[in-house]
């Protein structure tokens, strides 16, 4: 299946099988006894005369070639194609020749670009859904918050109104008006809770500092845990869709905590290392299992990784030495202006 070519110390072709020949489109009688060169683009022929002779002074038996470079081959019609392969020496008397077994892996290539190609359109795809998700969100919530809360007001009001004027001997309609207006402010504190879960307004109208704050002590409040953040002045300011991106990978990570870490504290470090924003959430709880760290169905994991990804960066998560889960989320900064929006 693999061609298979052998060349002499002046690296003269003496054999030249059927591979080679289908390979190259070129018969075996044309090659022998003619140079190597006619197989190799004309930019790759005197380095591969060195890489021959060095090969040769090593006297190693075998040796994979093009460790650190692309290989090409060029068939008998001028087309360049890339190869695979590997050579091996062997002598005999006073001469020396040289093997090359080689692939043609063009087909294998281009499957590679398409599947790379499609890799990142997915990818591509998945940060413009974020996108749009995060917008919707961002409507819903604003809708809630001042549409539906606002008419809950006027409710509660009018209930207030209503109470106002109620004859004092009826007890039992003033206790029924009056838990009328508890439903209605319990019914307000639960649609401003779901809107700032959708889209905390925070985060847009005093930014990300200001919302994780938030978040951190509305967490702390429903944990008992003790949640501290710890911000480098200056860093950046963080504009969309870096602020959105930061906030969910912050509120997913503290999910977690909660849920599997059996931990009392947690700390959240946002740092500027280099060219690159890092934000760090770490716990004293028991340890992430290895297992679970790598497992592709645990989706908070995944979704933490795939908002790094999409922001052009990554996410380690892993058991820290002195016990506890470790969430680094690492950001190159040059993909984003100053105020931290997509450039």
């Amino acid at each position: 299946m693999d061609a298979i070519i052998t060349v002499n110390d002046e690296q003269v072709v003496v054999m030249f099988n059927a591979a080679a020949e289908k390979i190259f489109r070129c018969t075996a009688i044309s090659a022998i006894g003619g140079s190597l060169d006619r197989f190799i683009p004309a930019r790759f022929r005197a380095a591969h005369r060195v890489h021959i002779e060095r090969f040769g002074r090593t006297g190693a038996t075998t040796r994979t070639m093009g460790a650190n470079a692309e290989l090409f081959g060029l068939r008998a019609d001028g087309e360049e194609f890339p190869i695979d392969a590997s050579i091996s020496q062997v002598k005999s008397g006073r001469k020396k020749f040289y093997t090359v077994i080689l692939r043609d892996i063009a087909e294998r290539r281009a499957a590679e670009m398409a599947l790379k190609r499609s890799y990142e359109e997915l990818r591509e795809l998945s940060r413009a859904m974020h996108d749009v998700r995060e917008a919707e969100r961002l409507r819903i919530a604003r809708e809630l918050h001042d549409e539906l809360a606002q008419w809950l007001t006027a409710i509660k009001m009018d209930i207030s109104w209503i109470a106002s004027r109620l004859p004092p001997d009826q007890p039992r309609l003033a206790e029924r008006a009056e838990r009328m207006r508890g439903i209605v402010d319990t019914t307000v504190a639960a649609v401003r809770r779901i809107a700032a879960d959708l889209r905390p307004v925070m985060l847009d109208d005093l930014g990300l500092v200001a919302a994780l704050e938030h978040l951190l002590h509305e967490f702390s409040q429903r944990s008992g845990l003790i949640v501290s953040l710890d911000v480098e002045e200056g860093s950046i300011e963080f504009g969309e869709p870096l602020a959105s991106a930061l906030y969910r990978m912050v509120q997913e990570a503290l999910t977690n905590v909660a849920r599997h870490a059996e931990a009392t504290e947690a700390r959240i470090e946002i740092r500027v290392r280099g060219a690159n924003l890092v934000l760090t959430v770490s716990d004293n709880g028991k340890g992430i299992d290895p297992d679970v760290a790598v497992r592709t169905k645990s989706y908070g994991i995944m979704g933490i990784r795939e908002r790094a990804h999409t922001l052009g960066g990554r996410a380690t998560i892993g058991r820290m030495e002195a016990g506890g889960t470790r969430v680094e989320i690492e950001v190159p900064l040059a993909r984003f202006d100053k105020e931290g929006s997509r450039a």
